[in-house]
C-alpha cells in the first residue's frame, strides 16, 4: 500500500495557531482531518454511502460528537469503566452545535445516508473542543467527495472589560458577560449560539460580527487544504422538473391550499390540509398514476409557496396577525398544591406547565466531565409528549431536541438566580408542553421564571423569550415576532432571544438559507426586544416579584459554617454522631469538605434543634466565656475540665480559689461540675481555665 501523504494548513485564531492535517488519518472515510488547537486535539470523519433509503422526505444525516475519557488522562467513572451508554448533555448539545449549521448545506435532493463523527482525543483545559469540532466537520466535508455547499467555520466570542475575545480560554469565561458561539460562511452568518449577561441588542451584534470575521480566515484554510489534496465533488442530485404536473396541481388546488393555510386553528388547519391533500392526490392519480410520491412533494412546496407568498405580497401571517404582534396570553400561578411552585403559561395555542422543586445539596447533580467532577444545583428539564401536537408515538427517554431546548432555557434562567449560598436549595425545573404551535422553548423560559418566583426563589429579575422568523425573497424582507410552528417550518430563520429590558441573556438562531447579514440581525434583535417587554408586562401583572414566604410542603433548609476540623465531630466513629442527630430531629443533614452544613427539613422545629446540636458539638472556646465544666482528670498540680465536647483545659490548683489550695480535691474532685472561665488559649491550642475568675471574691457579694 502507498505511504499516506500528511497535508497541513494553519491559521491563526484568537493569538493561536489553529491546524488542520488530512490525508494520514482515517483514510476509508470519505473526509476525514485532524483539529489541533493549542494541546487540544479532535478528529472529525465525514462518512457517506452509496445507498439511498427509500421513501424519505429528510437529509439522512447523522451527527456524533464524542469526548473520550484518555483525552483528559481520566478513566471513565462508569461500571463498565468505558465510554458507553448514552451521550452526556454536553456531548449531545454539541452534536447539535455541529449539526444546525451544516445541515442546510446539503443540495435539495440529496438522500444518501451521511454521517459526521467528531471524537475529542486529547484537551488540554483552556481550549474548548466544541468550536474545533465545528470547524473540523466542515473541512472533512469540503475535501470529501460529498456535495456539501460549504466551507463553514465557528469560533467562540467573548467580552473582557469591553474588549472582544475569541475563542477565550476558560478561565477567561468565567469572568466574560458573554459567552456566544458563531457559525459562518464567507457571505454570512449561519447560526449563534449562547447566552450573556444582560448584554444589549447593539453590543451583540457587535460580537457577532467581530466572531464573522474571525472566520474568514478559516474559510481561506479550508478552501487552501482543500485545492493541495484536489478534491472533486460529485454531482449534486439531479433536479427533475414536472412542470405538467405542477400546472395540473395548482390549478386543482391553490385557491383551496390559500384558504386552508389561513385557517388560524392549528388542529382545524391540519385536517383541512389533510382532506387537500387527499383530495388532490386521488385527482391527479388518474392523470399522473406514476407521480404519487411526487405528488404528496409538490403539495408540500405549493404550501410553503403560498404562505411565503401570503406574507410578502400581502403582509399577512397564517393567524392574521401583525409581523411584530405577540399572541394572546394567559398565565395562571399556583395552581398545583402540593407542589413548591407551579405555572401554567400559554401564549396562542401553545401551553406550557412549569413545575418547581426544592431540594438539598444532596439531591444536586454529579456531571462528569473532561474537565473532571463537577456539581449542578440548578436544572431545567423540557418534556414535550406528543399529545402536545395530536400525535400517538412510544414515550421514549429525551431526544436531542428536548435537551437543546432545557438547556437553552436553563441558560436563560440561571442568570437570575440568587448568588451562591444565598438560597441554600437545589432547584429543579420541569417544563410539561401541553400544547404546542411554535415557540415552546420561549414559553418554558416564561413559565419557568414564574413558578420559581411561585416558589419563593429570590429570582433578581423577571424573564422572558420570543421566536423570531423571517421570511426572504430576493430583495423582500419579512421580519416575524413569535412565530407559529409552520412558520417556523415553511420560513428562513427560527432566531430565540431571551432576557428583560436590562438585555439579552440568551439567544440561539437556526438559518435556512445562505445566511443573514448584520442589518437584517440588528432589525431581528430590536423587534425581539419590543415583543419581550411586552411579554414581560404580561407576566409581571400576573406575578410581580418572588413570594416572600416558600410552600407550606417545600423542606427548610438551614446553613452553618462549621471549623473543618469539627467535621470529624459532627459525623462521629463511623457516622455515629450524625445518624443519632438525624435519627433524634428527623432532620437530613448533609456536610461538605469545606465545613458547610445544610440541614433540611420540612419542620422548621426539626431543623432548629439539629442545628442547635450540631453548633454544641462544634462550639469553639472563647477567651473570657464563663462554662459550666465537668471535671474529667484530677492530677496533683490541678485538675482538667471538659468545657465543650470533646475540649478540655487546665484549672490550674492556683486558679481553683481566692484562697490558697493545699490540695486538688479539697476543693473539687473526678465528675464534679464547676463553673469555669477561659483565661488564656495559647498558640498551641492549649486552654487555661479558672475557677477563682468565675467566683465572686470575698467581701463583692452585693445585696
Amino acid at each position: 500500500m502507498e505511504a499516506a501523504m500528511k497535508h497541513t494548513v494553519q491559521v491563526e485564531v484568537g493569538g493561536r495557531p489553529l491546524t488542520i492535517e488530512c490525508g494520514h488519518v482515517a483514510q476509508q472515510a470519505s473526509g476525514a482531518v485532524l483539529m489541533r488547537y493549542g494541546d487540544t486535539v479532535v478528529l472529525v470523519t465525514a462518512t457517506k454511502e452509496d445507498r439511498t433509503r427509500e421513501g424519505i422526505d429528510f437529509l439522512p444525516l447523522m451527527v456524533d460528537y464524542q469526548e473520550m475519557g484518555y483525552a483528559a488522562g481520566h478513566i471513565p467513572g462508569s461500571f463498565f469503566r468505558r465510554e458507553v451508554g448514552r451521550p452526556s448533555e454536553k456531548e449531545t448539545l454539541t452534536s447539535r452545535l455541529i449539526d444546525r449549521p451544516i445541515r442546510p448545506l446539503f443540495p435539495k435532493g440529496y438522500a444518501l445516508e451521511t454521517q459526521v463523527i467528531a471524537t475529542v482525543l486529547s484537551v488540554d483545559q483552556e481550549n474548548e473542543p466544541d468550536v474545533v469540532a465545528m470547524t473540523g466537520a466542515s473541512a472533512a466535508l469540503h475535501i470529501s467527495r460529498i456535495p456539501f455547499q460549504g466551507p463553514i467555520a465557528a469560533v467562540r466570542v467573548g467580552r473582557l472589560n469591553g474588549e472582544f475575545i475569541i475563542n477565550p480560554s476558560l478561565k477567561q469565561l468565567a469572568e466574560s458577560d458573554m459567552n456566544v458561539v458563531v457559525a459562518g460562511s464567507r457571505d454570512a452568518v449561519v447560526m449563534v449560539e449562547g447566552g450573556a449577561k444582560f448584554v444589549s441588542e447593539d453590543d451583540l451584534v457587535e460580537a457577532i460580527d467581530t466572531a464573522h470575521r474571525a472566520i474568514l480566515p478559516i474559510l481561506d484554510a479550508q478552501e487552501e487544504l482543500r485545492k493541495m489534496i484536489g478534491a472533486v465533488k460529485d454531482a449534486p442530485p439531479e433536479i427533475i422538473e414536472y412542470a405538467g404536473l405542477i400546472e395540473a396541481l395548482k390549478k386543482t388546488a391553490a385557491e383551496e391550499m390559500r384558504q386552508v393555510v389561513t385557517t388560524p386553528e392549528k388542529l382545524l388547519r391540519r385536517d383541512r390540509k389533510k382532506a387537500l391533500k387527499q383530495r388532490v392526490a386521488e385527482e391527479l392519480s388518474v392523470e399522473f398514476p406514476e407521480q404519487g410520491k411526487e405528488i404528496k412533494g409538490l403539495l408540500e412546496d405549493l404550501e410553503k409557496e403560498t404562505v411565503r407568498r401570503l406574507m410578502v405580497e400581502e403582509n399577512r401571517r397564517i393567524d392574521g396577525r401583525r409581523f411584530d404582534e405577540i399572541r394572546p396570553i394567559t398565565i395562571e400561578v399556583g395552581i398545583l398544591p402540593r407542589t413548591h411552585g407551579s405555572a401554567m403559561f400559554r401564549r396562542g395555542e401553545t401551553q406550557v406547565l412549569a413545575v418547581v422543586t426544592l431540594g438539598s445539596s444532596s439531591d444536586e447533580q454529579k456531571i462528569e466531565t473532561l474537565a473532571g467532577e463537577t456539581f449542578k444545583s440548578f436544572m431545567l428539564h423540557y418534556n414535550f409528549p406528543p399529545f402536545s401536537v395530536g400525535e400517538v408515538r412510544p414515550l421514549r427517554g429525551p431526544g436531542r431536541r428536548d435537551i437543546g431546548h432545557g438547556a437553552l432555557a436553563e441558560r436563560t434562567v440561571k442568570t437570575a438566580l440568587p448568588k451562591d449560598g444565598e438560597f441554600p436549595y437545589t432547584i429543579r425545573v420541569v417544563s410539561e408542553v401541553l400544547e404546542s404551535n411554535g415557540s415552546s422553548s420561549m414559553a418554558t423560559v416564561c413559565g419557568a421564571t414564574l413558578a420559581l418566583m411561585d416558589a419563593g426563589v429570590p429570582l433578581t429579575d423577571t424573564l422572558a423569550g420570543v421566536a423570531m422568523g423571517l421570511i426572504k425573497e430576493g430583495s423582500e424582507v419579512v421580519i416575524l415576532s413569535d412565530i407559529l410552528g409552520d412558520e417556523d417550518h415553511f420560513g428562513d430563520m427560527d432566531f430565540k432571544v431571551t432576557g428583560s429590558e436590562k438585555g439579552i441573556t440568551a439567544l440561539q438562531m437556526d438559518i435556512k438559507i445562505s445566511g443573514i447579514d448584520r442589518e437584517i440581525m440588528r432589525r431581528a434583535l430590536e423587534q425581539a426586544r419590543k415583543g419581550r417587554i411586552h411579554i414581560l408586562e404580561k407576566m409581571r401583572e400576573a406575578l410581580s416579584t418572588p413570594r416572600s414566604e416558600l410552600s407550606p410542603y417545600a423542606p427548610r433548609v438551614v446553613s452553618l459554617q462549621i471549623n473543618p476540623d469539627k467535621i470529624r465531630d459532627v459525623i462521629g466513629p463511623g457516622g455515629k454522631v450524625i445518624r443519632a442527630i438525624v435519627a433524634e430531629t428527623g432532620a437530613k443533614i448533609d456536610v461538605d469538605d469545606t465545613g458547610r452544613v445544610v440541614v433540611m427539613s420540612p419542620d422548621q422545629a426539626a431543623c432548629d434543634k439539629a442545628i442547635n446540636k450540631i453548633k454544641s458539638l462544634t462550639q469553639e472556646p472563647e477567651v473570657g466565656q464563663l462554662y459550666m465544666a465537668k471535671v474529667v482528670r484530677v492530677t496533683d498540680f490541678g485538675a482538667f475540665a471538659e468545657i465543650l465536647p470533646n475540649i478540655d483545659g487546665l484549672i490550674h490548683i492556683s486558679q481553683l480559689d481566692h484562697t490558697r489550695v493545699r490540695k486538688v480535691t479539697d476543693v473539687v474532685n473526678e465528675g464534679d461540675e464547676v463553673l469555669v472561665k477561659v483565661i488564656e488559649i495559647d498558640k498551641d491550642g492549649r486552654i487555661r481555665l479558672s475557677r477563682k475568675a468565675a467566683m465572686e471574691k470575698p467581701g463583692d457579694s452585693r445585696e
